[in-house]
């Protein structure tokens, strides 16, 4: 397993990495121009480079993009923590990809639907005028990927099977509450449906060419 996927999997320092990034958005917070676009979730979205590309200049937009994911965490912990990460910003679009950790660490299905469909219930009753993107769930490669014994630990309860039916039933939530349900994965897979191999770094995370790609997926949204 690669530094950079135990720094966003099984690090002991997690816990305090979690907390220090928390803090470090609520002072961001403070400073931060209201009804911007949000993008919020977990490692898969925390490292996508979109501040990055924004502050050197490389994508402009007609409104900011904040990022405000947190690495390892599941949707109850978005839940803990949806004012520092959603509500204190105001934003005016938020873009969500959260849940794939629930699968992962083998919450119940049920329990993850619930606290799913919470954050939904939450952002339409406190911000009923923001536009809400729900995106369907990253394919995945387990067949170039997965050799050493930690990777296989982290892909014994991850599939692009058991993704894509939990991709299903978050579409059924976004569209109880009339939000936007997006896939932002075209050419992100290969002939058989898993990530293509130079577009991540472990199998589970896009690496930049990925997310590049998703940003293309993406503009159409973005922008209207």
């Amino acid at each position: 397993m690669s530094k950079e996927t135990k720094a966003l999997t099984i690090n002991p320092q997690l816990a305090a990495f979690q907390e220090e990034l928390l803090k470090n958005y609520d002072k961001a917070n403070l400073s931060a121009k209201k009804g911007q676009t949000l993008f919020i979730g977990s490692s898969l979205m925390e490292i996508f480079p979109i501040e990055k590309w924004e502050e050197a200049g490389e994508v402009t937009f007609s409104h900011y993009i904040y990022n405000r994911a947190v690495r390892a965490t599941t949707t109850s912990f978005l839940l803990e923590h949806i004012e520092s990460q959603i509500f204190n910003l105001e934003p005016s679009k938020i873009f969500i990809n959260i849940g794939t950790n629930d699968t992962g660490f083998e919450i119940p299905e049920e329990e993850f639907l619930n606290n799913y469909d919470q954050i939904l219930s939450q952002i339409e009753s406190k911000l009923p005028q923001t536009q809400v993107y729900v995106m369907r769930y990253y394919p995945i490669n387990t067949v170039d990927f997965g050799q050493d014994s930690d990777e296989k630990t982290l892909f014994e309860t991850r599939s692009n099977e058991k993704f894509q039916k939990a991709s299903d039933k978050i579409k059924k939530l976004a569209d109880n509450h009339h939000f936007h349900f997006i896939d932002v994965n075209d050419g992100l897979s290969d002939e058989n449906g898993n990530l293509k191999k130079e577009l991540t770094f472990d199998g589970a995370h896009l690496n930049p060419a990925g997310y590049q790609l998703v940003l293309e997926n993406l503009k159409v949204y973005l922008e209207e």
